[in-house]
């Protein structure tokens, strides 16, 4: 990877990271599925008059949006509204990668390998410790962190929807199905908002939205969406999988940084364990186990 691309991936990566703090920020005089629903507005339009739709059959893309931007999006902007601490959540949401694993296969019969079944279960260690820390009172709502492994189930759903997509035959731009996915939850979201919140709160929240609001959404709109998944849907073009995959793993790192350094937040000893448990699951997952291989080796 040029040391300009590496660059990028890096950005796209901060970026992400940061996204968790900015969705604190836009929560802060705004109904979460409002915010959430005005987020993919932003995304759909005017983008769509510019990008081509996507030739895959409707129910995949209607799968794709409501799973991995509706289901995903409402679990984690409302987790946050309800007390999530912004940094874990940007860790906690990283366990889609194991749900992902789980789905493919049941759903295209994937055989699990040795590392994945050691990363899973370290993870699953690590969110039985968070748990613990939740139900101990240490600053965790057991709403909200149920609530983002909810958001981390939606995405890994989603990760299957889009599989399916890209083994079509008319396999589709990223950017094509990031931008005519959006319209998908647009609807489900402002609806959802006006049941829940009451149409009084949305009116009002409409009418009185500050700075704050619009800066946070132009920020997940555009710079989390459009140019986040726009450049990183380029990195994966252009270089193997296995270069630009990885660096993922960089987000609830960036996450957890800038929640302690813009919101504050620090985690307990027992929220630390839980977090270094499931990172080590997730480095196990993709790298495997570096010492045994060298060992076989020599």
């Amino acid at each position: 990877m040029t040391r300009k691309d590496g660059l990028l991936a890096l950005l796209v990566v901060t970026v992400w990271g940061v996204n968790f703090v900015v969705i604190k920020w836009g929560l802060h005089a705004m109904p979460p599925l409002l915010l959430a629903g005005l987020r993919f507005l932003l995304v759909a339009f005017p983008a769509l008059f510019f990008v081509a739709r996507p030739k895959v059959p409707l129910r995949l893309l209607l799968g794709y949006g409501l799973t991995i931007s509706f289901g995903q999006f409402a679990f984690l902007f409302c987790a946050i509204k309800f007390g999530m601490p912004a940094g874990l959540a940007s860790l906690v949401l990283q366990a889609q990668a194991f749900f992902t694993i789980i789905l493919g296969a049941l759903t295209f019969g994937e055989r699990l390998q040795p590392r994945q079944l050691a990363g899973i279960l370290l993870a699953v260690v690590g969110v039985l410790v968070l748990i613990e820390a939740s139900l101990t009172g240490e600053h965790v709502p057991l709403l909200g962190f149920m609530l983002t492994l909810g958001g981390a189930f939606s995405w890994a759903c989603g990760n299957i929807f889009n599989k399916k997509i890209m083994q079509h035959e008319a396999r589709p731009a990223v950017m094509s199905l990031v931008v005519w996915s959006a319209l998908i939850p647009i609807a489900p979201f402002l609806v959802a908002s006006m049941l829940l919140d009451g149409p009084t709160t949305v009116v009002l929240s409409l009418m009185h939205i500050d700075m704050v609001t619009i800066l946070s959404l132009l920020y997940l709109a555009f710079g989390a969406t459009i140019v986040g998944y726009g450049i990183w849907g380029t990195l994966l073009g252009r270089y193997e999988t296995w270069r630009v995959a990885p660096l993922s793993l960089l987000v609830p790192v960036v996450g957890l940084a800038s929640a302690a350094l813009l919101l504050g937040e620090t985690l307990s000893w027992l929220q630390m364990c839980g977090a270094v448990l499931i990172m080590g699951g997730l480095y196990i997952n993709v790298f495997g186990f570096p010492m045994v291989r060298k060992a076989r080796k020599a």
